[in-house]
């Protein structure tokens, strides 16, 4: 009778392949900026974290960039003051057009404009 063979560094290589096959080419970043007081609400959709990467099913580079770009929307304008948000697609970085404070930048990495009108509507 053959004994089973267990090899720990195998497995562990194959969980490794598993777990990296499995991961989404297309992350979308959100950093929201809650309105005073709303911080655990502002955050929920973190994990109560500001900041949180999310995996999303876009195939293409031209879909994450949308993908990333529909996160801007803003539909809780009591809740969260603005967000920043950034998408990378098979590890590497996109380009958004805005800079962290949201001022126009062809090289920054942010999709969110500063001046949205569903931004900075804190009551």
């Amino acid at each position: 009778m053959k004994k089973a063979v267990f090899s720990l560094p195998l497995f562990l290589a194959v969980l490794g392949f598993v777990g990296s096959a499995a991961a989404a080419d297309c992350v979308v970043s959100y950093h929201r900026t809650a309105c005073a007081g709303q911080e655990a609400t502002a955050y929920a959709k973190c994990d109560g974290k500001q900041a949180c990467d999310k995996d999303n099913a876009a195939t293409t580079q031209e879909a994450c960039v949308e993908a990333a770009k529909k996160a801007c929307a803003n539909d809780r304008t009591d809740i969260t003051k603005s967000k920043k948000i950034a998408a990378t697609f098979k590890g590497a970085a996109l380009t958004g057009g805005f800079n962290d404070a949201g001022a126009a930048d062809p090289k920054g990495a942010n999709f969110c404009a500063g001046d949205r009108p569903d931004f900075n509507k804190c009551k």
